[in-house]
């Protein structure tokens, strides 16, 4: 009887942990209208990993209405942007290698979606993010503020 009692109290429980852990990952979409439908993220610094659900529900193609997801410092985020364009739509916008770039999805089009995931820890508290979509242009509309969150 009482170990039948002690897995009733943890299955009553189990869903009060489930729904107090942080959410370590979000979903985002890029339109054609050149728009993401979330300006900021939060990320929970009890997160030692976060992940960016990337999808692009248009029906243009990547050459027309491509889009990705890149995440800098806010100060860095022009200079991503200008070298991005020099290496093109074979890089998906995106200087191979580049430091200032902490995370990067892959450049999609209408009705296709890329994940990216990335080490919090890279995260520093006091920085100011941005994230972007690196498409030439876009980022004029396509960009949101990244935060820590308690």
């Amino acid at each position: 009887m009482t170990r039948q009692l002690l897995l009733l109290a943890l299955l009553a429980t189990a869903p009060t942990f489930a729904w107090s852990a942080a959410p370590c990952a979000v979903d985002i979409h890029g339109t054609d209208q050149m728009t993401f439908d979330q300006t900021t993220i939060a990320v929970p610094k009890a997160c030692s990993r976060f992940t960016v659900n990337l999808t692009h529900p248009g029906e243009m193609p990547r050459n027309v209405m491509g889009h990705n997801w890149v995440l800098s410092t806010t100060d860095d985020m022009q200079g991503v942007l200008d070298d991005g364009l020099k290496a093109g739509e074979t890089q998906d916008y995106v200087k191979p290698d580049d430091r200032r770039v902490i995370a990067h999805t892959r450049l999609i089009g209408g009705g296709e979606q890329a994940s990216v995931t990335f080490e919090t820890a890279a995260l520093k508290p006091g920085t100011g993010y941005s994230f972007f979509c690196s498409y030439p242009f876009h980022s004029t509309l396509m960009k949101g503020t990244l935060t820590l969150a308690d």
